[in-house]
């Protein structure tokens, strides 16, 4: 309901761009309609513009320098309607509305006379476009360059396939579907125009008073409480001053919605997020468009069309997977500490396997950091690990080895955890092979599943119910999917079992996020990686409030 309402706005907004961009590329159609825009004067002037970019100029060149924007041509004038349309509706995007030239290109509009200034306004929308083709399409910045820990293969499109897109027939309808065209896209940017219309109005009213709230409760505080939920639409209007069931039920959705323990109580973390305001939100979501806008780099998107995919969100500490996009199961999580070299990264890959009865073969890192200078202070420390010769795989005893002469350079062992419940990765991993070591898998400290924040790994996804994860991954390939699971496990041997089907798996950092009814939940900033890509969104002339009314 509440995205619904939303996206009507968002609608209307649309609508009224759509009657003054038409107008004037309707008049701008009669203005040069005489004109021969293939003219040496056109070339001339197209270009003078052009010369520098040998991309660009390599396209014209295969054409002869026949415009895609400049001619009397139905198609020619729906790309232009299309394209000062959509510059008209950047900043519904969270792009900057300064960056690609609109104003420049509708001076041009109105005042060119002759072919070689048509030549340069051919060559202007040109430039224009692929501006707002790369933002709209791909995000304003390079995901690694602002946090190094989102490792996401980047492959951009081409200034061969941007343009070639936009001179087919369907070029209209080709800017059109730049922007994500994903259902997650929509219902942020939707919210996003809710989120301002609350701005204008003054916000959520005043903070809940910190406490702790419960049924039956009452007085100013309640009310205070009351008047939040109201404003943020959890709760209908009412003039109740008693903490009562309906209250006890909105409080619940909204815990659930925010990543909470939904057990209805109102306390520091439930007061915390009710109070955040709602600029902070307006952040969040403006940084998801710009990470829904890195998911179509390398047919991310196309993954998540696939019959069944993983998908991690680090800051709701939860690991799903979906069935045809619906999720089908669900299971909690825990991730990388925040700390330097233990944060878990984004990325995406495939699941290939699992391995039952893991041993856990130590990382390089910990090994040196951790263990190596327990080791010099007692040879036996840590016995539960086999030390080994790591071309060889021969097992040393720790009665041969003088550990104080080597440092973490030189150590030349490496340690290992044999198979057993006490496993660090439990009775079983699932693996997707990837360049920073990273995979989910069981644990023996399943008490950290019961906290809020669960960030207390090196790095790897912890599942609480590892097992249940399994049998569903197994169901697909396996008449019996739990029996066979525990034969292998009863062995107590290592064994990989291979997945019939690979399995996309996509590690995401959200903090805005759509739930199944599509309303818009927040996370926690785990990391503060959102808050240093708003930053750099700002940096290049994103305004968190524009483009409203």
């Amino acid at each position: 309901m509440w995205c619904r309402e939303a996206m009507n706005i968002y609608k209307k907004r649309l609508k009224a761009v759509y009657v003054v961009t038409f107008g004037a590329c309707l008049w701008f159609g009669l203005a040069f309609q005489a004109v021969s825009e293939q003219s040496l004067s056109f070339k001339l002037g197209l270009v003078s513009e052009i010369s520098s970019d040998r991309k660009v100029f390599a396209f014209y060149e295969d054409r002869d320098f026949t415009p895609i924007w400049i001619d009397s041509s139905t198609e020619s004038k729906d790309r232009r309607v299309a394209f000062l349309q959509a510059l008209d509706s950047v900043g519904i995007h969270a792009l900057p509305e300064g960056k690609y030239g609109k104003e420049a290109l509708l001076q041009r509009i109105r005042t060119v006379k002759t072919d070689h200034e048509l030549g340069v306004l051919e060559a202007l929308f040109t430039r224009s476009f692929l501006d707002y083709a790369k933002d709209v399409h791909s995000g304003l910045l390079k995901p690694s360059e602002v946090v190094e820990e989102i490792a996401r293969t980047s492959t951009y499109l081409s200034v061969q396939d941007y343009l070639s897109g936009v001179a087919s027939e369907d070029g209209a309808n080709y800017i059109v579907t730049l922007p994500p065209q994903s259902q997650e896209y929509q219902n942020l940017l939707s919210v996003r125009q809710e989120l301002l219309d609350v701005a204008e109005n003054g916000g959520w009213g005043k903070p809940v008073p910190q406490g702790k709230f419960s049924v039956g409760d009452s007085g100013p505080e309640i009310v205070a409480l009351r008047n939040r939920l109201i404003a943020q639409k959890y709760l209908d209007r009412s003039v109740s001053g008693v903490f009562d069931e309906k209250m006890l039920q909105a409080v619940k959705e909204f815990q659930t919605n925010h990543g909470l323990l939904a057990d209805g109580i109102v306390g520091p973390g439930t007061i915390e997020e009710l109070n955040v305001n709602v600029f902070e939100r307006l952040k969040s979501v403006t940084v998801a468009l710009e990470r829904e806008r890195w998911m179509s780099l390398r047919n991310v998107t196309e993954d998540f069309k696939k019959s069944r995919t993983i998908v991690v969100n680090l800051t709701d500490f939860t690991a799903k997977i979906l069935d045809d996009g619906v999720v089908t199961f669900e299971t909690r999580s825990v991730i990388g500490t925040d700390r330097d070299d233990q944060r878990s990264p984004e990325f995406s890959d495939v699941m290939e396997h699992m391995v039952i009865n893991p041993s856990w073969y130590v990382p390089r890192s910990i090994t040196v950091k951790e263990y190596l200078p327990n080791l010099q202070q007692d040879p036996e420390s840590h016995s539960y690990l086999t030390m080994f010769v790591p071309d060889t795989g021969d097992v040393v005893p720790r009665h041969a080895v003088d550990f104080t002469q080597f440092d973490e350079d030189t150590f030349p062992f490496e340690l290992k955890q044999m198979p057993s419940p006490s496993n660090a990765l439990g009775r079983v991993k699932f693996m997707l092979p990837n360049r920073h070591n990273i995979y989910l898998h069981d644990t023996p400290h399943k008490t950290l599943f019961l906290k809020e924040k669960r960030a207390f790994s090196h790095g790897c996804i912890r599942l609480q119910q590892p097992f249940e994860f399994a049998y569903a991954l197994l169901e697909k390939q396996s008449s019996n999917p739990v029996s066979e699971f525990h034969n292998i496990l009863e062995t107590g041997l290592e064994t990989t079992v291979a997945l019939k089907e690979h399995i996309p798996v996509h590690i995401i950092y959200r903090t805005a996020v759509t739930s199944a009814d599509g309303r818009m939940g927040f996370r926690r900033d785990v990391y503060g990686r959102d808050a240093l890509i708003f930053e750099a969104l700002e940096s290049v002339g994103v305004v968190i409030a524009q483009n409203h009314g």
